[in-house]
């Protein structure tokens, strides 16, 4: 269900979070796109906006070298490469945008590398439960007249592992009709943590890095969906000097900002 068939019902808060993340010029506060004078852009997954904006500044201290990042849910950002956005680096939060980029042959295959992981977690607002199990009658009974707060299956990859979690422990079927399904995880997030949906959906990187709003009642088994992989390669048409940063992402100075938002480094030696 979209939030269209059901916004009567919910407070001015919740409408007022709908319209920003309806409106693509202001989805996710996130980084305007590349102005002329930057050096490198890049098309992120939204849950690396922490620790990417710190990487990204530490990369313009060390060089001088400016990098814009445009963050969203992964496959529009490829389908917005697709159709000539400037990117010369992507990094996706699953591998089917990347493979979808791979076989327009707009990126590199030889650049290509998984990058990250991550864990799929079941959050509340912190005056919520401390825990939940993930049976549908737990959930349920913490939802009650509420929404399930998830990226939507059909674009954002938490919500596709998010899906694929809920419907092998047979929640799915009692909490499909009661979605508020969002633009990107942030946007998943961000009800939770304004306290209009009582629990939602995301990976565990964003949980922590809204510990002081949410907090994390259950995490999803591993066996209960498919590996979270980020893989991240350079575009077709990427600047010579994106080759640099990228390899710097991939090496032991890029690794601490991503580890330090709770993201396995696949890549760390």
């Amino acid at each position: 269900m979209r939030f269209s068939s059901f916004l009567p019902g919910f407070p001015r808060g919740f409408l007022l979070a709908l319209t920003l993340a309806a409106t693509p010029a202001l989805a996710l506060d996130s980084a305007p796109p590349a102005a002329a004078t930057s050096s490198l852009t890049v098309f992120a997954a939204a849950s690396l906006k922490n620790a990417l904006g710190e990487a990204s500044a530490a990369w313009k201290a060390k060089t001088g070298e400016d990098i814009a990042v445009s963050y969203a849910a992964s496959f529009p950002l490829a389908r917005q490469i697709e159709a000539g956005a400037p990117a010369d680096i992507f990094i996706g939060a699953d591998e089917e945008s990347m493979d979808y980029l791979a076989g327009k042959k707009l990126v590199n295959p030889e650049s290509r590398k998984d990058f990250l992981s991550n864990d799929l977690v079941l959050v509340a607002p912190t005056a919520g439960p401390d825990k939940v199990e993930l049976t549908a009658a737990a959930v349920t009974g913490v939802l009650k007249d509420g929404r399930l707060a998830m990226g939507d299956p059909a674009s954002v990859p938490a919500g596709k592992y998010g899906q694929a979690a809920l419907t092998k422990l047979a929640i799915w079927d009692s909490v499909k009709d009661h979605l508020a399904l969002a633009d990107s995880v942030r946007s998943a997030l961000l009800y939770v943590s304004r306290g209009e949906t009582p629990l939602g959906v995301v990976y565990l990187t964003d949980a922590k890095a809204a510990a002081k709003e949410t907090k994390v009642v259950a995490t999803f088994p591993e066996a209960s969906h498919a590996p979270i992989r980020y893989p991240i390669a350079l575009t077709a048409n990427a600047k010579a000097s994106a080759g640099k940063f990228l390899s710097w992402l991939l090496g032991p100075e890029g690794a601490p900002f991503f580890k330090k938002q709770g993201f396995g480094v696949l890549t760390a030696k």
